[in-house]
């Protein structure tokens, strides 16, 4: 008979708004490179190209970062800034459909090294962007966009699960029909191809 694995612990949570992050952007550069290698973005990332991304939410002093760590490494990050402060790119959805851009509140991508998922850790990292946004006042909902892959896709792993069901028992709903396009390299590209991503919102409830 097997030994079963040793459970891990909860890895500690911490959380930093604007340039409190500036001394852990490196590293979470080079964690949302590796997460993101994966299926379903199958990025091909750029260390320096992730750094100034990341360093421009740090220099909004109304972003909010959410670390996860074992020991001093950081497994696990997690973003979010104001709509209105982001690219517009980003805002131009929520514009088409006559929505305030100032009124909503936009998480970036969330990252978690594999062996620390299960554990509660991304339920924390959506509570405290969505405390955050509160305690900044004035948003009417949060929002964020997934990549959007087709179920036959060949590189889809056996075995994956969407994030689709998480998502929604934190009571987001996805906006079929609202989407945007972002370009990156993926595996096995020599350049940058355009991919389309899919929005999903909720109202931000008073605490």
């Amino acid at each position: 008979m097997s030994t079963p694995a040793p459970s891990r612990a909860v890895p500690r949570i911490a959380v930093f708004r604007g340039e409190q992050v500036i001394a852990y952007l490196a590293d979470v550069a080079r964690l949302r490179i590796a997460v993101f290698r994966d299926f379903p973005y199958l990025y091909d990332g750029d260390e320096a190209f992730e750094t100034k991304y990341l360093r421009a939410y740090a220099e909004s002093p109304d972003s909010v970062f959410v670390l996860a760590f074992e020991g001093g490494e950081v497994i696990g990050a997690s973003t979010g800034i104001p709509l209105a402060q982001d690219g517009e790119a980003f805002q131009r959805p929520f514009r088409e459909r006559g929505v305030d851009v100032g009124e909503v509140f936009y998480f970036g991508e969330s990252v978690l090294l594999t062996p620390y998922r299960g554990l509660g850790v991304g339920h924390r990292f959506f509570d405290e962007r969505e405390a955050h946004a509160r305690r900044l006042g004035g948003f009417a909902m949060t929002a964020f966009c997934a990549v959007d892959r087709a179920p036959e896709d060949a590189r889809r792993p056996s075995g994956y699960r969407p994030n689709d069901v998480f998502w929604r028992k934190r009571g987001y709903e996805r906006q079929d029909g609202m989407r945007m396009r972002l370009a990156w390299r993926e595996l096995g590209e020599t350049d940058e191809s355009e991919k389309t991503l899919t929005f999903w919102q909720r109202k931000l409830e008073p605490a």
